[in-house]
């Protein structure tokens, strides 16, 4: 599957699949998504890069959904916890799952002029780094790659 974040797509559709599929689990999960905690899923799932949590704060204060730092620090620990949103460690910033609903392991490639993300499976580079870790005594519980480098929009223009 094409990465919606560096290809053209049914922006509109991609949104409502993301929000819906986290609607869905957490039916199934017995879990609550408040009002706020969906609109931070959608904002990020609209912007398709990754976004500060202060970032995220101005959004949700400018539509009148709060405006203390708890307030975006709360529903993004949430949708962390839940596999919602993934953290990006080298950005100090977050950024909507584009695999939701699959249990996977995500690798990050990080667009350094635009600080768009797409993500992608690492299920190899994992089972590497797992087996690697398994020599030494170490259980490999959670892992990401995060990859630097430019997007194809980003590329086109420095060409």
């Amino acid at each position: 599957m094409p990465e919606p974040s560096f290809t053209p797509h049914d922006h509109g559709a991609c949104i409502s699949h993301g929000v819906d599929t986290a609607m869905r689990q957490c039916r199934e999960a017995g879990l609550k998504m408040t009002p706020v905690r969906k609109r931070v899923l959608e904002i990020l799932l609209e912007e398709h890069r990754a976004m500060g949590a202060y970032e995220i704060l101005d959004r949700l204060r400018e539509e009148g959904l709060g405006s203390q730092p708890p307030v975006a620090y709360r529903a993004l620990d949430f949708l962390t916890a839940n596999g919602f949103v993934h953290r990006i460690e080298r950005l100090n910033a977050f950024v909507a799952c584009t695999h939701g609903g699959d249990d996977h392991t995500p690798a990050f490639l990080i667009c350094r002029a635009c600080n768009r993300v797409a993500e992608t499976d690492s299920t190899l580079t994992r089972k590497a780094l797992a087996e690697s870790a398994k020599g030494i005594g170490f259980s490999v519980e959670r892992a990401a790659v995060e990859a630097e480098g430019l997007c194809p929009a980003c590329r086109g223009a420095a060409e």
